[in-house]
């Protein structure tokens, strides 16, 4: 009979255990035996201390040594035991990025050292190890299986069929007299015109429906959060995070050791070509300044050997700034005219004069409204430029990190010459010798280095390159970047020429033939390189961080579908310092730029068109994240206590609202009148949230910039500053800040940012009081203090002739009167800083002194504190500036819910000495980068110094 405790169940994999409570069935169940062999292995054996004494009851000095040698080791024996008897399985020993789904159930999924452990435990709990192909299939498992093998006799036939009309279309190339079919010719350019992506295979076509995918897609959805396939973002599916935790990781791998990469093949590439007067005036239409025009310091960058960044701005209208662009010119090859190639159109032109090229790279939130600008600025020059939309013909991989130019240097190999004389470029010389760089900034500011490389897939897998150990190879480094050849090479790039890019596009050879290659070459060796290999293009920018001994970063331009082969040798190549590069996203970029204290386009910029979708997309989320929380935990916008008898949140809560900063609303207790806000601003996120179907290359109306609205870059804005006249009255200019908090917290997105209050002198003197002591802390005191010194000095101070009882009473009301004056700055002990949920911290400001939002907020690793990237009112924060505390209460809003009684308002004399004698110590510089930062929902204010950026 078989036991009711082995029954089999159908539909279970497994046995039940056995039935325990017979003690005569067999051993226990597999957890009650593990549990006794961890017990047993944590079990320490001693030694009875009657061992140790004789027959007299004396102390056996031997006896005792060993008793106390046998526990030692049997505690040693325990401890060994206890950590191999652990309740962790086989799989979950292989560290997180190492683990797969199917560990569990396949021994072969772990590394070899923990396969026997992991083969015991599946047979201790009946796991399933048997491969699928050796089980009986089911019926419909056997139905599938028929329906694949007819399909691959059909592929085997079309491929078939393919092959003979190929040999049939040659028609004996190989044979004397006849020639074979030429390669089809490059696409007819269309300039002027936008580019679409290349159709996909018909594999894939479904699910580019509405996107494009970015050359190494396939490698990014096996190990990182993509966007939604019906939410794409700038019409590609581009990678959100990995899926492991990287916040760490990715700070040490761009800061301390290894590197980080990118595939930002999304970046937009615009090539203009047209007369080089034509093009400088084109650039100066846009917003590029004469200097850089024209002037000897940026000779270099119009040469073509460095790179330009900044900002350009529309030519009509309110001219807005657009985006912050790169600009790179190709080099003009001496002696000889540049003209259109014969697989472009001719352009008429009435003098001979030789024509330039440039490329633009814009962000693709941007690409159409820049577009759209060029479009209009170089219809009306004189001769016109030509403009070309190369957004899917050139990728770009961005590497930054201490590693990067060695794992760099390692995948782009330049091509050899086999024609058997030196070559002129002096950019593919220089190359080989900066794989001992650590830091992209020790070159000269905006290198260009461009040359033609080999297939990686040739010296696949990687090797590690050899590092300069000697303390002359150093120095030689060190000449070469003094010297800096590069800037004399004469070689136009060619990635410039579209001949070259589709010629390197095409040359591709498949994986297989690499295979073939690699196997006939001699073992240990690398393939040598034929005539006939491809030479792929490419560029190389390197930019430093605008933080002095940040790290810098390599952009790598190339054809397209040259980017995969680069992007499998960056990853699998092993770093001299250790592991492999690591892949960032989207979030890992901006956690770059936030550690660089710098601001990441378009989030940081709500004053652009870009930056004014990107805050109404995440707006939308965050509105919707609201809603799923129940009513019991979420916050309670309407009910927000901010304090002096304020209630409500300052705009919508979920939303860095920049209509109420400009144009702010009273602020009622009213649920009614808060939720109807909410609602009105909800309908209007939702509605510009919607993508569109096809994604087409038009604006969405919906989500429009308002009219107002505008930033200005940071040259601009800081002369604002210095002359408060250049700017209009009515002015809603945004300008981008960094903020870092004096105290403890850490900001959040959508947080406010006050000035120090205007409007009550008593409220300003606290802050400043408090900015006193966060800025000049005093010595710290003992908590305890020395009341034997006090009393001393307290009786020296009385007169003698007083009798005893008397000079004690007096000592004593002296000591205990110790209340702090009003005047002096409010602190919880002596030397400590009043710190938030103190009775006596001061509450935030009014709704008058709201002067921005923070766009960025969080934990800086690499300052070691928090701090936030925001955006302030550029015509509020030079108000402030020049008129501190009015003496009216000037903009006072009306139907304001806020009861605060007429002594809290009065001016006393000795605060306001106190708020003005602050105010010298601290300097008018400090006082006026003085800033109070809240989170919205909270009602607790935190002092920080804002700084632009």
């Amino acid at each position: 009979m078989t036991d009711v405790g082995e029954a089999a169940v159908p539909g279970k994999k497994r046995k039940n255990p056995p039935n325990v409570s017979n003690p005569l069935h067999g051993p226990p169940n597999a957890k009650r035996a593990r549990m006794n062999r961890m017990k047993d292995a944590r079990t320490i054996l001693t030694q009875a201390s009657d061992k140790a004494l004789n027959e007299n009851g004396e102390l056996d000095v031997s006896a005792f040594v060993k008793a106390r040698e046998f526990e030692i080791k049997a505690m040693e024996a325990s401890m060994g035991q206890s950590k191999n008897a652990l309740s962790s399985r086989a799989f979950q020993q292989v560290p997180n990025d190492l683990r797969r789904r199917t560990a569990s159930h396949n021994v072969k999924k772990v590394p070899k050292r923990l396969r026997s452990r992991a083969a015991k435990e599946m047979k201790e709990d009946n796991t399933p190890t048997g491969a699928s192909r050796r089980r009986k299939p089911t019926t419909h498992m056997r139905l599938r299986l028929e329906t694949a093998k007819k399909l691959q006799k059909l592929h085997k036939r079309q491929i078939k069929r393919r092959a003979e009309a190929k040999e049939k279309s040659l028609g004996g190339e190989n044979e004397p007299g006849k020639k074979g079919v030429a390669a089809p010719p490059i696409p007819r350019l269309e300039k002027n015109t936008l580019s679409r992506p290349e159709q996909p295979t018909t594999k894939f076509k479904k699910r580019q429906k509405h996107k494009c995918w970015l050359p190494t897609h396939i490698y990014h959805t096996k190990r990182a959060h993509m966007t939604e396939p019906k939410y794409p973002l700038w019409r590609f599916a581009v990678a959100i995070s990995p899926t492991e935790k990287t916040y760490r990781k990715t700070h040490r791998a761009s800061s301390l050791r290894g590197c980080v990469a990118w595939d930002v093949s999304y970046m937009s590439t615009i090539q203009l070509e047209g007369v080089e007067a034509s093009l400088l005036g084109l650039l100066h239409a846009i917003g590029i300044e004469e200097e850089a025009l024209s002037g000897k310091r940026m000779a270099k960058w119009r040469r073509g050997t460095r790179s330009w960044q900044g900002w350009v701005r529309e030519r009509d209208g309110k001219q807005k700034w657009i985006a912050n662009i790169n600009v790179i010119w190709c080099i003009q090859e001496k002696g000889r005219e540049k003209g259109s190639t014969a697989t472009e159109d001719p352009i008429p032109t009435q003098s001979k004069k030789p024509r330039r090229r440039c490329f633009l790279r814009v962000h693709p939130s941007a690409f159409l409204q820049l577009w759209t600008e060029l479009m209009k600025v170089a219809k009306i020059q004189r001769p016109p430029v030509m403009l070309e939309d190369l957004r899917f013909e050139i990728g770009s991989i961005e590497v930054t990190g201490p590693g990067s130019t060695e794992a760099l240097v390692a995948a782009l190999q330049p091509f050899a010459n086999t024609g058997g004389h030196s070559t002129k470029d002096t950019c593919a010389e220089v190359w080989p010798s900066l794989g001992s760089i650590s830091n992209p900034s020790c070159l000269p500011a905006s290198a260009v280095l461009a040359f033609e490389i080999s297939d990686p897939r040739l010296r696949y897998p990687p090797r590690k390159i050899q590092q300069i150990l000697s303390e002359s190879d150093n120095n030689e480094v060190l000449q070469t970047l003094a010297a800096w050849s590069p800037d004399r090479s004469e070689l136009p790039p060619s990635i410039f020429d579209r001949t070259a890019r589709h010629a390197a596009s095409r040359s591709l050879p498949s994986q297989k033939a690499i295979n073939r290659r690699k196997g006939d070459a001699m073992p240990g060796e690398f393939p040598s390189l034929a005539p006939n290999d491809p030479r792929i293009p490419i560029l190389l920018m390197a930019s430093c961080s605008a933080t002095t001994g940040s790290q810098g970063s390599w952009t790598l331009l190339l054809p397209w579908k040259c980017v995969l082969p680069v992007w499998y040798y960056l990853m699998h190549y092993p770093l001299s310092t250790g592991g492999n590069p690591r892949f960032g996203g989207l979030e890992d970029l901006r956690q770059i730029a936030f550690e660089q204290r710098a601001p990441w386009f378009p989030g940081d910029f709500p004053g652009t068109q870009a930056g004014w979708e990107w805050e109404t997309a995440e707006r939308a989320k965050r509105k919707a994240d609201w809603d799923r929380r129940p009513k019991g935990k979420r916050v309670a916008w309407e009910s927000l206590e901010l304090g002096r008898g304020k209630r409500g949140e300052l705009g919508v809560g979920w939303a860095c609202d920049w209509e109420y900063l400009f144009n702010p609303t009273p602020v009622k207790v009213a649920v009614n009148a808060s939720q109807a806000t909410t609602t009105d601003s909800t309908t209007k996120d939702n509605e510009s949230s919607r993508p569109a179907e096809n994604a087409p290359d038009t604006p969405n109306p919906s989500i429009a910039l308002p009219a107002s609205l505008h930033h200005t870059p940071l040259p601009y804005s800081s002369t604002i500053l210095a002359d408060p006249t250049a700017l209009p009255r009515d002015s809603q200019a945004l300008t981008t800040v960094l903020i870092t908090l004096l105290s403890r917290g850490s900001p959040t997105t959508c947080a406010r940012i006050y000035c120090l209050p205007t409007h009550s002198p008593s409220l300003r003197a606290q802050w400043l009081g408090l900015a006193d002591s966060m800025l000049h802390p005093a010595k710290k005191v003992s908590r305890r203090p020395n009341s034997n010194l006090d009393r001393k000095k307290i009786l020296a101070s009385l007169p003698r002739n007083e009798s005893h009882h008397l000079r004690t009473q007096q000592t004593a009301l002296s000591l205990l009167q110790a209340s702090p004056s009003a005047s002096r700055p409010i602190v919880a002990d002596a030397g400590e800083i009043l710190q938030p949920g103190h009775p006596h911290y001061p509450c935030v400001p009014d709704q008058h002194d709201l002067i921005g939002y923070v766009t960025t907020g969080n934990f800086d690793l690499g300052q070691g504190k928090a701090s936030a990237i925001g955006c302030v009112a550029v015509a509020k924060v030079v108000r402030r500036d020049h008129h501190p505390h009015p003496p009216s209460m000037e903009g006072k809003v009306e139907n304001v819910a806020v009861n605060v009684s007429a002594s809290e308002e009065e001016t006393d004399e000795a605060t306001r000495k106190r708020m003005e004698e602050l105010e010298r110590k601290l300097g008018k510089k400090v006082v006026g980068r003085l800033c109070i930062v809240r989170d919205a929902g909270q009602s607790v204010g935190r002092l920080a110094r804002w700084e632009l950026v």
